[in-house]
């Protein structure tokens, strides 16, 4: 059973139809790249397939959930329990260290485990900053700290939107080397979003979107 299929996807603001009738499945373990120019609607998509945003029509299922019939108080619910969440800003909270940071995502979906969350901050290779603040951080470094918190309560689906817009070429191969090496470890989906060629290609999967259409969905490699 795919664990996200979306049907008939639409949505608009005002005057402005982001997504036009986008289907797409995903199937467990899959690494899949969206791609595409600013405007065309795969951040928006992203978004709905985790549930931070509903559609204006169509549905979706989510580990055979119909995600967009949950509560308000159920879908954050679903969310914690599901998806693990990686964006181009850290969005660490600054007086927190990393540790702390970790533990907080902790705590909203059960207990903090302060040595668990340690542990995974030393998986991520920053055994050596687990009580530095994002501010004694560097950019890439911060990006792992994300990586241990969007994975510490073990989702079955990660989301990553820009993961590596802010960094250089070096740091953005080093986190994507991180969380090929999760990847191959664990067993989660990934959805990423991104512009960059480069980044893309690192999926088994790329699908292309432009103005609200998906325009190709290819083998990553292939042309």
């Amino acid at each position: 059973m795919s664990l996200i299929v979306a049907e008939k996807i639409e949505k608009s603001y005002a005057t402005n139809a982001a997504l036009r009738g986008v289907n797409i499945a995903i199937e467990p373990r899959e690494w899949v790249s969206i791609t595409g120019p600013s405007g065309s609607g795969k951040s928006t998509l992203m978004n709905i397939l985790g549930g931070l945003d509903l559609p204006t029509a169509g549905c979706v299922r989510l580990n055979g959930t119909d995600i967009c019939a949950l509560s308000e108080d159920g879908l954050a619910r679903f969310r914690r329990e599901t998806i693990g969440y990686i964006f181009q800003q850290s969005h660490l909270i600054p007086y927190l260290s990393a540790t702390e940071n970790v533990m907080l995502c902790q705590y909203f979906h059960s207990i903090p485990d302060e040595e668990e969350a340690r542990e995974a901050l030393r998986r991520v290779g920053l055994g050596h900053r687990l009580d530095h603040k994002p501010s004694q951080l560097s950019g890439g470094e911060q990006q792992r700290v994300c990586i241990a918190r969007a994975l510490i309560n073990s989702p079955k689906l990660l989301l990553a939107d820009e993961p590596t817009g802010n960094l250089d070429r070096e740091n953005t191969r080093v986190v994507l080397e991180l969380l090929k090496r999760m990847y191959d470890e664990e067993h989660f989906t990934i959805v990423l979003v991104t512009h960059d060629p480069f980044v893309a290609e690192w999926a088994g999967r790329v699908v292309g979107m432009e103005d609200g259409h998906i325009v190709f969905d290819r083998k990553a490699g292939e042309t």
